[in-house]
């Protein structure tokens, strides 16, 4: 599906010259205020201290409770966070996308935003940890906060004008795509290990 993203080019939008990807950035750009821009600068900065903070804080209650199923958990939700980030770079020096605001005519970046722009690596991080959480924790309470701040994340990328529409659906993909896989990886490793299927309500 991301290969798909990457390869699809939509025609240009009537009676402009861009395509339609570059199109909403455009509409995006034009509707900035400051406040709005702060917010969601604020937001996209959340992301790496989110995916670091969060299976930190779920370990360190295992090791504090000295809970074997909650500090698998929280190594669960750190692996998650790694396999994302591995696939999310590998494919963004593949495929060697450029930056919206490099190629756009009139788009300009209010945000930091280095290297090959597809797909999004806020995105797929975000998603990968708002995944693994709901799966590890599957309450409505933690996956609709955790949801939408990803979403969050996805849409700041494109507001601030580093990211295109097709890179942050493809980081969502990836991401919440790696969590799902790892949570199926450890179920299989659970079942092969016995003695260790105190996790097994978990994941």
């Amino acid at each position: 599906m991301a290969v798909c993203f990457c390869c699809f080019k939509p025609g240009a939008v009537a009676q402009t010259k861009y395509s339609l990807d570059q199109h909403i950035l455009i509409e995006m750009m034009e509707s900035r205020n400051a406040g709005a821009t702060k917010v969601f600068k604020d937001i996209s900065n959340t992301t790496e201290m989110m995916s670091i903070a969060v299976p930190a804080a779920v370990v360190i209650a295992g090791l504090i409770d000295n809970n074997s199923s909650t500090l698998k958990k929280g190594l669960y939700l750190a692996e998650s966070a790694a396999a994302t980030t591995f696939v999310t770079f590998g494919m963004k020096y593949a495929f060697q996308r450029s930056r919206p605001y490099m190629v756009t005519p009139g788009l300009t970046k209010v945000s930091g935003g280095g290297g090959p722009s597809f797909p999004s690596g806020h995105t797929s991080l975000a998603f990968a940890t708002a995944t693994s959480l709901t799966l590890a924790f599957p309450k409505w309470y933690v996956a609709v906060p955790a949801y939408a701040w990803a979403a969050s994340v996805g849409y700041s990328r494109m507001y601030l004008g580093v990211h295109y529409p097709s890179d942050v659906l493809a980081g969502a993909v990836i991401g919440a795509g790696s969590a799902w896989l790892m949570y199926k990886a450890n179920k299989w490793l659970f079942k092969k290990k016995p003695g260790i299927n105190d996790l097994r309500p978990a994941l």
